[in-house]
């Protein structure tokens, strides 16, 4: 089954409107399960290209503690895999936004992989990044998502490897996430400067769109990263919002964030 392109028209889009895509992550069920399709839908507003959507899991290894809490609230609520596809689901029905799996390997294999894959597919999610999923043993979950129509989208790190770098080419579609440096997910005051040379590492093996993550808060991060790269990825920024904003007031102030990250005043 081919992918639904609505990824790569999204990265299309941005480049023929010489910016940068903006893709937003944000914890599913958090606070509630209820509540996040229609905080998906304010982050479009404001300007959101892509919605990463983040499945909860009690061990985030690559994540920082604001992410960390994010998925405790989900958990405590009652967020599982299966009502993340059903959120994805009820975002599709009122949106064309491209929706990307954000999750550990864990509990999708506890799902199902192949299983994950077909119900994600058919609830509209576009595709999956598998945070811990080693690039090189991913051939088989690879061809489980390409079976089903899925980009598959894998993370390029400063210590990766020539070698690693060529599987990440190999495998991916839709985009590469480029992690601008080690350790963990989170806001940042600047951008690291390697992360340029890793762009350009990628570009030499790859046509695909290269996204920046870890670290980027502000509108000028992502024009920092928009010289060099395709898209620039923001989770920690929303994720502090979420959780320090009155219930009522959610949706502005994510779609206030995104504005303003976004430069679409």
């Amino acid at each position: 089954m081919e992918p639904s392109e609505r990824i790569s028209r999204r990265f299309a889009e941005a480049r023929a409107a010489g910016r940068p895509a903006l893709v937003v992550y944000l914890t599913a069920g958090d606070p509630r399960p209820e509540r996040t399709p229609a905080l998906a839908l304010a982050m479009e507003r404001g300007g959101a290209d892509i919605l990463e959507l983040g499945v909860p899991f009690s061990d985030p290894i690559a994540d920082g503690p604001v992410i960390q809490q994010a998925s405790e609230r989900a958990l405590k609520a009652g967020t599982t895999v299966e009502r993340v596809l059903e959120i994805a689901a009820e975002i599709r029905r009122n949106s064309e936004i491209p929706i990307v799996l954000f999750s550990y390997i864990n509990p999708l294999l506890h799902y199902g992989f192949d299983r994950l894959c077909r119900d994600a597919r058919q609830a509209g999610v576009d595709g999956v990044l598998v945070t811990d999923l080693s690039v090189e043993e991913a051939e088989e979950p690879v061809e489980a998502m390409r079976r089903h129509g899925l980009d598959r989208i894998f993370l390029a790190a400063p210590t990766s490897t020539d070698r690693r770098l060529d599987l990440v080419a190999r495998y991916s579609s839709g985009f590469v996430y480029v992690v601008s440096r080690t350790g963990v997910t989170g806001a940042r005051d600047t951008v690291e400067r390697s992360v340029e040379e890793l762009v350009h590492r990628l570009r030499a093996r790859t046509p695909l769109p290269l996204a920046v993550g870890f670290g980027i808060s502000r509108r000028e991060h992502v024009e920092q990263v928009g010289r060099y790269a395709d898209g620039a990825v923001v989770g920690s920024a929303v994720m502090r919002v979420v959780d320090e904003s009155a219930d009522e007031e959610l949706e502005a102030r994510l779609e206030g964030l995104c504005r303003e990250l976004s430069g679409r005043q």
